[in-house]
């Protein structure tokens, strides 16, 4: 028996990204959109969004990927996570039947508003759950100003 590694969402995958490519003429023409779909990974890990009174919390489900190896990035008002679940070589494939668990790089990136404190973003990995906390900033209370004569 042969070891085949079963996707069941590559065939919509593969999908998705045509209908993109043939959709959007513009896709790569430097224009200030966002093309982050256009960087290639090989799985993309879920993703909750929490947003409280004074922060957003995003959790990512990233298991057997090292924390240390996850690089975060915030630009232009884009949070960027990425990093890479080791593949499994031929000698670590020997005896499975069937391999369903996505390896190679992942990539996420997520829009945030203008109201976030980018200094104070923090992160941890625990459990294979990467949670992000991104503080809101305070918000500056309106004020009189007195116009002297």
């Amino acid at each position: 028996m042969t070891l085949t590694q079963y996707d069941p969402w590559n065939r919509l995958n593969q999908l998705h990204k045509e209908l993109d490519r043939a959709f959007d003429f513009r896709l790569g023409q430097g224009d200030g959109e966002d093309n982050s779909r256009v960087v290639t990974c090989d799985w993309i890990p879920p993703v909750d969004i929490k947003e409280e009174q004074d922060h957003f919390v995003l959790y990512a489900d990233i298991p057997g990927v090292n924390a240390k190896e996850i690089e975060i990035t915030m630009e232009n008002g884009a949070l960027t996570i990425r990093g890479e679940r080791s593949a499994a070589t031929k000698e670590t494939r020997e005896g499975y039947k069937r391999l369903e668990r996505p390896r190679g790089t992942f990539y996420r990136r997520f829009s945030l508003p203008d109201t976030v404190d980018v200094e104070k973003i923090t992160a941890k990995g625990q459990e294979g759950v990467l949670e992000v906390v991104i503080p809101k900033q305070e918000r500056t209370q309106p004020r009189t100003i007195a116009v002297e004569a």
